[in-house]
């Protein structure tokens, strides 16, 4: 029987693990099919919330949930998706203002074949557009019935923090969630995103736990294999094995495999069990490919890691850090953008 926890303040109560579905349609598992099978076969298990993005696939993956919630399994599931990725050539179809988040949930509500979304989630930071905005337009939803609650993902902890005063100076309903990377090997929402998710009774819904497949237990010492394809495509700077960062990662994944053998654990049942130690954490996001990659995970609820395991965990990775920047899905314009931080640039 599954043992569920409570999402931050909501009163909802939750599985220990979520469907991530960002592996169904273009970007991984087109097999429309299989992916539903899969999708039955985590709800069968008592996994009862689904995370998904409009973003996936360009909207195909909120279409393959919506046929596997099709036929009275909605009602048993709580659903989350997101907005904010660029959708089509538009260049107002992105982002977190009114406008866009008005249209953009019309889109995933039809494309989900659903009257509410349960969970509806800005998926990145928008420094072009003000934070009363974009959750003054939340709040309308809410009272509208079109959504249940709202909340960010891969936001900086000022940013979480802002979020929570605004709602409050304003009187509007306030995020009540934040999805965060957080794995091993990516530990910098230890630092501040956790804290202060706890200071503030959130639900933490952390996504990539196994690193992007590097914790998955594929690579180990002398495997010249690299990532699967679909990701090293997509995301090279993440999956690339030629790059120092990721050579670092591979490295820690190594002797974090060799730790779990001498546990008797997979790689996969102690990292899963690691991110679900925390306690600001909730529930957490897997996203299987295949209906093996989801039995491969399941049993980790069932896995409790003693001291000495965290401890050696500490010491491969210590804590709040993240071995490659690239892990942590967001960069704000103050990294990126050297007119920021740079008196010469910004006057060019």
């Amino acid at each position: 029987m599954t043992t569920y926890r409570t999402l931050g303040r909501t009163g909802v109560k939750v599985s220990p693990l979520t469907l991530g579905a960002m592996n169904f349609g273009a970007w991984a598992n087109d097999d429309h099919d299989e992916a539903i099978k899969i999708i039955h076969q985590a709800l069968d298990s008592g996994i009862n919330v689904i995370d998904t993005a409009d973003v996936y696939s360009q909207g195909e993956n909120e279409e393959i949930v919506g046929k596997a919630l099709a036929g009275g399994r909605r009602d048993d599931v709580f659903l989350a998706t997101k907005f904010h990725g660029q959708i089509g050539d538009n260049p107002n179809h992105q982002g977190n203002s009114r406008r866009w988040i008005h249209q953009a949930v019309e889109n995933s509500l039809r494309r989900l074949g659903t009257d509410h979304i349960d969970l509806y989630q800005a998926h990145r930071p928008d420094p072009t557009t003000d934070l009363d905005e974009t959750i003054g337009a939340l709040d309308d939803l809410v009272r509208q019935g079109k959504i249940r609650y709202f909340g960010t993902t891969t936001f900086e902890p000022h940013q979480i923090v802002e979020g929570q005063w605004t709602a409050e100076r304003l009187r509007r309903q306030r995020p009540v969630t934040e999805q965060p990377p957080y794995s091993i090997l990516a530990r910098a929402a230890e630092r501040a995103v956790l804290p202060v998710a706890e200071r503030y009774g959130l639900g933490v819904l952390p996504w990539s736990p196994l690193a992007g497949g590097w914790l998955s237990g594929r690579y180990r010492k002398g495997d010249t294999a690299h990532a699967v394809s679909s990701r090293l495509e997509r995301q090279p700077h993440r999956h690339d094995p030629e790059l120092a960062a990721n050579q670092r990662k591979r490295e820690a994944a190594e002797q974090l495999a060799e730790l779990a053998d001498e546990a008797g654990l997979s790689l996969i049942h102690l990292s899963l069990a690691f991110v679900l130690e925390h306690p600001a954490v909730s529930t957490v996001i897997i996203g299987p490919r295949t209906q093996e990659h989801l039995t491969s995970q399941l049993g980790a609820v069932d896995v409790r890691l003693s001291r000495d395991v965290l401890d050696r965990i500490d010491e491969i990775v210590p804590p709040g850090i993240t071995i490659s920047p690239a892990d942590e899905g967001y960069q704000p314009p103050s990294l990126t953008d050297p007119a920021t931080r740079r008196r010469s640039a910004a006057r060019a």
